[in-house]
């Protein structure tokens, strides 16, 4: 891969255009648009984080004396120097609209909201939060409306560049989630909470936001909410403390309840559909995976954390002390391991730790997105559906990848319920209806992000950062190898997959988050203050 230089970066903000031609970054209180090409400067503008009066009211009510004695006399221009040093007045979200025409800059602590245009630096807008504040703010899939929330969950606004008219809906539940739109942009649902009852809203978004529907929701202290690909269904859970979860319809149908047997005790953690819609994952803190089908909505399978990875299994462990011996340049195949193997857990890990000294301890676990107690951290299904990403934060060094069952072969298989995993011992057309473990992945550091490749033609590409200077990477696409060496293994299947440890030419970096760009050609490494692009290399006529 070809990395660029390093650049500064502010909250991780940091992204490539819908088109990948260009890349937005925030720097404290700036927004620099670099072409993707050659990373040169094409636009950067100032986000006016100035208060807007109610703001400036507010905050002279306040009685903060001290933060008005250090600017008395100084005036409005040396209130906008100061932006820059003030942590307060930098930018907090950013984004593109669909059409990269227009970015945004918002700054939540000034209640501020700037958007720009790209082909005309002189234009700009500039929308203020009221008395109520601002939370976050993003872009609606149409590219013309700014959606934002307020402090307390008061309302969410959407704001329209086309007529400059706002709506306003009260009361949704969460600011962060508890939302989403149709995949077809044409309708916004938001949890709300009305009269201590959650609820749902249906919202037209080719029409101003007009309220189509609006009913309760069976939960009694909703979690989040995520609508299938197909936007037929919506899934709705609990809070920590209940593991259920509720199938409704957007008309108000609830068509399907799930609660494992017997109870975890403790909520469910994460969700993921799977791209068809005829599938949905749902996992909590009992390390178990359950796969639901869209008919009945009972479990067809339900997966659970292996302690022991028996053989059929591709094993592949990071190289000890591969960066020091590369100097973080270059790339390393992975160590491969034949199975059986057992998997280091958390806990092995921090006996570990307190058995090394000092100065090798922060090497074994100086990740710091480990998090405590144990449960599924992570579930994502790749572009295609026939792969299953699943993290678990007692194995925190490890990915665990799923071979998932085609649609052909799933919706054949749909209606025979949960039976199916209670007799392990298949024919070989029944086990290749269910999910398989395929591959792990284990690392000398906890795992930090996972990301799928979001190009189709990429579905079986996987990027793995675990904050050291490295990005890891995986791929069932290859198919040079298993031409070479065919005889290698049943079929050629071993040669199809290939991981490899990609060193980041730079001193002192950490990929700690990364980023593929919209065609999958390139990625974001980021740090807390940095960041670089990687570009997969080329061959000539491709």
């Amino acid at each position: 891969m070809d990395f660029t230089e390093i650049y500064k970066q502010t909250a991780s903000l940091v992204s490539f255009s819908p088109g990948t031609h260009f890349l937005l970054t925030a720097v404290q209180d700036r927004l620099i648009v670099r072409r993707s090409d050659s990373f040169q400067i094409a636009r950067t503008w100032l986000v006016d984080s100035s208060p807007s009066p109610t703001a400036a009211a507010l905050s002279s009510a306040s009685g903060s004396s001290s933060a008005r004695d250090g600017r008395h006399g100084a005036g409005p221009g040396a209130e906008a120097a100061d932006s820059s040093s003030n942590p307060n007045a930098w930018v907090t979200h950013a984004g593109w609209s669909c059409d990269s025409e227009y970015v945004l800059g918002a700054c939540a602590k000034m209640g501020v909201v700037c958007v720009f245009k790209l082909r005309d630096e002189t234009w700009s807008a500039r929308i203020e939060a009221g008395s109520e504040g601002l939370v976050k703010a993003e872009w609606a899939p149409d590219g013309r409306t700014v959606l934002c929330f307020s402090e307390w969950g008061l309302r969410v606004t959407m704001w329209s560049l086309v007529t400059g008219a706002a709506t306003y809906v009260q009361y949704p539940i969460h600011p962060d989630r508890g939302y989403a739109f149709r995949q077809d942009s044409r309708y916004f649902v938001l949890a709300e909470r009305h009269k201590s009852k959650d609820t749902l809203g249906v919202y037209d978004a080719h029409e101003a936001y007009r309220l189509v529907r609006h009913f309760p929701l069976p939960t009694g202290s909703l979690s989040s909410v995520s609508l299938s690909p197909t936007g037929n269904y919506l899934a709705v859970w609990e809070g920590p403390l209940e593991y259920k979860l509720y199938v409704v319809t957007l008309a108000g149908n609830v068509v399907g309840t799930f609660t494992p047997e017997p109870d975890p005790g403790f909520g469910i953690r994460t969700v993921s559909w799977h791209p068809s819609g005829l599938f949905l994952a749902v996992a909590g803190a009992d390390d178990k995976v359950h796969i639901l089908e869209s008919l009945t909505w009972n479990p067809i399978i339900t997966l659970e954390l292996p302690t022991r990875i028996s053989s059929g299994v591709h094993i592949w462990r990071e190289p000890t002390g591969w960066l020091e011996a590369t100097d973080g340049r270059g790339f390393l195949s992975y160590e491969r391991i034949q199975p059986p193997f057992t998997l280091p857990t958390a806990a092995s890990q921090a006996r570990a730790r307190v058995a090394k000294p000092p100065s090798a301890r922060s090497a074994i676990g100086g990740s710091s997105s480990t998090r405590s107690g144990s449960g599924t951290t992570q579930l994502a299904f790749n572009t295609s559906g026939t792969l299953l990403l699943v993290r678990s934060a007692a194995c925190p060094t490890a990915v665990l990848l799923y071979d998932f069952p085609t649609y052909s072969a799933a919706s054949s298989s749909s209606t025979s319920t949960s039976s199916s995993h209670h007799r392990p011992a298949q024919p070989a057309s029944a086990a290749v209806s269910t999910p398989q473990l395929r591959t792990v992945l284990l690392h000398a550091q906890s795992v930090t992000a996972a990301r799928w490749n979001p190009d189709p033609a990429r579905a079986g590409r996987l990027a793995v950062a675990c904050g050291s200077q490295s990005v890891y990477l995986w791929s069932d696409e290859w198919v040079v190898e298993p031409e070479e060496g065919a005889g290698s293994g049943p079929g050629g299947e071993e040669d199809k997959e290939v991981a490899e440890c990609v060193g980041v030419p730079a001193q002192k970096f950490e990929t700690r988050d990364l980023k593929w760009a919209p065609d999958g050609k390139g990625m974001i490494l980021l740090d807390r203050e940095i960041f670089c692009c990687a570009f997969e290399v080329e061959e000539e006529g491709q």
